[in-house]
């Protein structure tokens, strides 16, 4: 599979996946998205706000500190895989499997969409943009961004549930 989309030639989708893969490092996009909902809306937004910011540091933590140091996986050959050079993001230095921008992506999502259920389907497609854009780029087999997103829901539904513990509407 990684082959075959690094064989696509897709120019203008090439544009639009390094630079959402680029929005996504360090959690940049969800940490925007989050204050964008803190700033401009009201309590619920900010409790799921600040519940997508929590279940992004524990899916980051887990992706990254916990499960990339057991498997040690090698990133992808793009060049030998002929990915193109346009669609080249940095090449991190750590594991690939999983995909930590995955991971960060469907926890924040999740958790979010947990709060408010109409945000739910826009954030978990922008959620599986983000997983493709790193096979995109090059930087992940599609595998990781599998377990990668297993990790983030994961992570989404148990700091979701936490909240719901805390929430007096919930209840």
């Amino acid at each position: 599979m990684y082959a075959a989309i690094a064989g696509v030639s897709t120019p203008t989708l090439d544009r639009v996946m390094t630079r959402l893969s680029g929005a996504a490092n360090y959690s940049r996009l969800w940490l925007g998205i989050a204050a964008g909902m803190a700033l401009l809306g009201g309590p619920r937004q900010r409790r799921a706000a600040g519940l997508g910011v929590v279940a992004v540091g524990l899916a980051s933590a887990t992706a990254n500190l916990g499960v990339k140091p057991l498997f040690l996986r090698r990133r992808p050959d793009r060049v030998a895989a002929a990915v193109p050079e346009a669609r080249h993001v940095r090449m991190p230095a750590s594991a690939s499997l999983p995909s930590g921008h995955t991971a960060s992506a469907f926890a924040f999502a999740s958790a979010v969409g947990r709060v408010m259920p109409a945000a739910a389907l826009p954030l978990r497609l922008l959620a599986v943009a983000v997983g493709y854009s790193r096979v995109h780029t090059g930087v992940h087999y599609p595998g990781d961004v599998v377990v990668g997103s297993l990790i983030g829901v994961t992570c989404g539904a148990a700091v979701g549930r936490l909240g719901d513990l805390t929430d007096p509407e919930a209840r």
